[in-house]
């Protein structure tokens, strides 16, 4: 197939009702001089999502749908969209609708040829204190120990060059650290404003149990890959040079 402009990928599980009016609500958002698709990441749903994206990959031209075989998680389904995009740029966002598609144009407009990867700040989050509270308590360790400048980098919502994402490294919890990633091997980072709507339907998958303390931990892996590897191969590609 010939490369597309854009791929939109949307990581799902279990978002049965919002999958139909988010895809609308994304196909309207879109220049009509675009070529792209929506590429559906189902993580192995148990609510009847994935007929739905059957059916829907059937219905519209746009739409393309991957099935995993079990549940994965987020960053799974975001790197497999990451890697079987067509997209020369590759735009993911969640499937709650909380991320808004009508700033999906912002994301197009801010991504020039100096940038590799354009974040969200989500501006007064509509989410519950716990949620809230774990974000930002994850948000200023991760920069104490990274020492990096993203704002929101559990917000997944963001614009990436293809071939920028190409050579990042893989593992459980990834989505929140590819742009600290991007910025250490060389890339532009770039971050914008965004609106947050409140959950459309559905239950958040967002817990402390399942994403704080696993982040916590990843932060220090994400320190010895941008400190020890990214300068090892940095050398190694000068001296093959």
């Amino acid at each position: 197939m010939n490369t597309l402009d854009l791929s939109v990928i949307l990581p799902i599980y279990n978002e049965l009702d919002n999958i139909s009016p988010l895809i609308d609500d994304i196909e309207n958002a879109l220049p009509s001089y675009l070529k792209y698709e929506i590429l559906c990441i189902d993580d192995c749903s148990t609510d009847g999502t994935d007929i739905l994206l059957e059916k829907l990959a059937k219905e519209k031209k746009h739409v393309r749908y991957i099935k995993h075989l079990r549940n994965y998680g987020q960053s799974a389904s975001v790197m497999t969209g990451c890697v079987e995009g067509y997209g020369k740029f590759l735009l993911t966002m969640d499937a709650d609708i909380q991320n808004d598609p009508s700033d999906i144009p912002k994301f197009l407009k801010a991504m020039n040829n100096k940038v590799d990867c354009v974040c969200g700040i989500r501006q007064k989050r509509q989410d519950s204190f716990i949620k809230l509270f774990s974000s930002k308590l994850a948000n200023s360790f991760r920069s104490f120990i990274l020492h990096d400048s993203i704002h929101d980098a559990g917000c997944g919502f963001r614009i990436l060059r293809k071939k920028a994402v190409i050579d990042l490294p893989i593992f459980n919890g990834i989505y929140r650290f590819i742009p600290i990633i991007l910025s250490a091997q060389g890339g532009f980072v770039k971050e914008i404003p965004i609106k947050h709507n409140s959950r459309f339907a559905g239950v958040s998958k967002y817990g402390i149990h399942n994403r704080l303390w696993r982040g916590l931990v990843d932060c220090f892996g994400v320190w010895w890959y941008c400190r020890r590897v990214i300068p090892f191969r940095r050398i190694k590609k000068n001296l093959e040079n």
